[in-house]
């Protein structure tokens, strides 16, 4: 089973620069997608040209037009789908998308950033802690799943081009990076990592400076797993060829 997770930065935008001719290449089986930044009605059209190619397709859109929302594109149709994450007001941005198979359970994830300011950096750490108690309730009822997507967050270190220089940076600040450890310590696996030490692997590039053709990167984009999963990781991937968005596709195969 092939999954992949992609902040398309925009369907449509994605859609000029041709994303649908990549997913026929690429073919996974489930595609977990962030910032589709369109209500599905307003791309049903283009919508249609993945169901050509054999894809069920759910979405969360958030209520504001031209921002945010999730989706999962998947072969395989779901037993069911689980639109939101029922966090108070949180779910109206369209962050949180689930389907659930029999053997597995894979949830498409767009965390909020705080690049903004100081606001919107508080609201994060607001949904950061109360994400993490759902994710935990969720893995103790669903041990076999997989949460996909943007986490707007670096980890370590060796995940941001310039660790020293982005000190203070949201996305790398300390709390940020220690809800992380927090989240994997829930019994979750970055699965990147587990088949991947090596230095400057990076999902996301600023458009600005020439940033992704000097590789000036963070990796916010993870699949991780429940360590339940853990025997069934066959491999994992950084799809940085993908030119469709200033993110770049993140894989991960399961048996």
């Amino acid at each position: 089973m092939k999954i992949i997770t992609y902040n398309v930065n925009g369907i449509r935008a994605a859609l000029k620069k041709g994303f649908l001719s990549w997913v026929k290449s690429a073919d996974p089986d489930v595609l977990c997608l962030q910032e589709v930044k369109a209500h599905k009605a307003q791309v049903q059209g283009e919508l249609s040209l993945f169901e050509n190619l054999g894809y069920h397709i759910y979405w969360h859109e958030a209520e504001k037009k031209g921002y945010s929302g999730v989706a999962i594109l998947s072969k395989i149709k779901p037993n069911h789908v689980e639109i939101g994450c029922g966090i108070g007001d949180y779910d109206q941005e369209g962050r949180v998308i689930r389907a659930d198979f029999d053997n597995v359970s894979v949830m498409s994830l767009y965390i909020p950033s705080g690049s903004s300011g100081d606001e919107r950096q508080d609201y994060k750490m607001h949904w950061l802690a109360e994400f993490l108690k759902y994710a935990k309730s969720l893995k103790d009822e669903i041990p076999h799943l997989l949460i996909c997507g943007d986490f707007n967050i670096c980890h370590t270190e060796i995940d941001i081009h310039n660790p020293k220089a982005n000190a203070r940076s949201s996305g790398f600040l300390p709390e940020e990076r220690q809800w992380l450890s927090d989240f994997l310590g829930l019994g979750f696996i970055d699965s990147f990592r587990f088949f991947n030490k090596e230095p400057h692997n990076y999902s996301w590039w600023s458009y600005r400076a020439n940033a992704r053709v000097k590789n000036l990167g963070w990796r916010i984009d993870y699949n991780m797993a429940s360590s339940q999963m853990k025997a069934r990781l066959k491999s994992a991937a950084i799809l940085n060829k993908a030119m469709h968005s200033d993110h770049c596709p993140v894989l991960l195969e399961i048996n």
